[in-house]
C-alpha cells in the first residue's frame, strides 16, 4: 500500500527545520511521497498578514526542488473558501483511496488541537505525526481517553522498530509521536530577524530561499 504524507501550514517562510521534518518523516516511516499543503490562509491567522500564497508557494519549490519524494499540494490554495483541516483530509482520502495517509503537524499544533475545527475528527481520519520540538512539552490532557489510546509514543527510540510504524489490518488509525528532529526554529522570529536587519537569519532557510527572499524584499 502507498504511504503518503501531508504537511500543512502557512511556511512563511518555509525554513530549515520544515524540510529536515519532511526528510526524516519519509524515511522513517518509509513514505512513498510526503506533501507540503500550504495553506492559503490558515484558519487561526485570519486576524495577522501572511505573505501571498504565491511566495510561499514559490519558496516551498524553490526549497524541494532537488528532493525527489517531496512535494507540494494546491489544494488548500485552489479552495480558500475551505481551509480547515478535516475538510482537506476528507478530499484527500477520496483521492487516495487505497493509500495509507499520514497528516503532520507540530508540537504547538498539536497542544492547541481541541481549538481546531471538528478536531476529534481530524484525529480519526488518518494517522496523525505529530514532531515534537526541543524543551517543548507535549501536553496528552486535552484529548480523550479513546484518542490517547491511539498514540504510539516514538520518543527516544533509536533506531525505530517497524512494527511500531506498521498498523495490522483493522487496527484503529494511530497517533506518532516522534523527536527525530531536534531543531527549534521559527518562522516568525526569521520574519522579525529580516524586519531588524539581523543578517544571520540565513542560516536558517534553504539556500535558494534566501535569495528569493532578498530578490523580492519579502518581511522588510
Amino acid at each position: 500500500m502507498k504511504r503518503v504524507a501531508f504537511y500543512g501550514g502557512s511556511f512563511d517562510p518555509i525554513h530549515n527545520a520544515h524540510l529536515a521534518i519532511a526528510q526524516k518523516v519519509t524515511e522513517i516511516f518509509e513514505l512513498d511521497e510526503f506533501w507540503f499543503i500550504p495553506a492559503f490562509h490558515a484558519p487561526h491567522k485570519k486576524d495577522k498578514k501572511v505573505t501571498s500564497p504565491f511566495c510561499r508557494y514559490a519558496m516551498l519549490s524553490l526549497a524541494t526542488n532537488n528532493e525527489p519524494k517531496i512535494k507540494i499540494s494546491t489544494i488548500e490554495l485552489n479552495a480558500p473558501e475551505k481551509p480547515y483541516t478535516f475538510e482537506t483530509q476528507t478530499k484527500l482520502i477520496k483521492q487516495l483511496p487505497d493509500a495509507e495517509i499520514f497528516f503532520v503537524m507540530g508540537a504547538d499544533s498539536w497542544n492547541e488541537i481541541d481549538t481546531w475545527r471538528e478536531w476529534q475528527k481530524v484525529l480519526t481520519l488518518t494517522n496523525i505525526i505529530v514532531v515534537t520540538r526541543p524543551d517543548y512539552k507535549i501536553e496528552l490532557s486535552h484529548v480523550t481517553d479513546e484518542i490517547r489510546k491511539r498514540i504510539a509514543d516514538l520518543r527516544n527510540e533509536s533506531p525505530i522498530t517497524n512494527n511500531k510504524l506498521r498498523r495490522k489490518s483493522g487496527d484503529d488509525l494511530r497517533i506518532y509521536i516522534t523527536d527525530a528532529v531536534q531543531l527549534d526554529i521559527s518562522a516568525t522570529e526569521i520574519r522579525q530577524k529580516i524586519h531588524d536587519n539581523i543578517n544571520y537569519w540565513r542560516e536558517d532557510v534553504p539556500g535558494e530561499v534566501a535569495k528569493y527572499i532578498e530578490k523580492y524584499e519579502l518581511y522588510i
